[in-house]
């Protein structure tokens, strides 16, 4: 969902790209759904493997909730910037929509940090 959005509000002035530490084999359906509630269509997204090039190359690095997952990329990432939030994985859409405004909100502060606007 940050990539989404930050694509989107970032208007292409800047470039995000999700991955993570533990791959899934699709992207969580009820995400997608509640993003296409918001105009965006995530339904060509895939989940990616973060790399160590990946992580060198970006500016920054957000994590969505470092250790989540019990594992946190910290030794590849010098910007690295951690929201931790909630993962949306096996919540009801109700929990769901609240994770993606909170995002929305986190993307738009970055977005508006890093001085890009129209």
């Amino acid at each position: 969902m940050a990539e989404a959005f930050a694509n989107h509000h970032g208007k292409g002035r800047i470039l995000a790209s999700s991955a993570g530490v533990r791959v899934a084999e699709r992207v969580n359906p009820i995400a997608v759904e509640v993003m296409k509630e918001r105009g965006i269509d995530m339904s060509a997204h895939r989940p990616k493997l973060l790399t160590p090039k990946m992580a060198e190359e970006a500016d920054i690095v957000i994590t969505m909730g470092c250790g989540v997952e019990g594992v946190c990329p910290v030794p590849l990432v010098r910007n690295l910037v951690d929201w931790n939030l909630e993962d949306p994985k096996g919540k009801p859409i109700e929990e769901v929509r609240r994770i993606r405004d909170e995002i929305e909100r986190k993307v738009l502060e970055l977005i508006a940090e890093m001085g890009v606007r129209d």
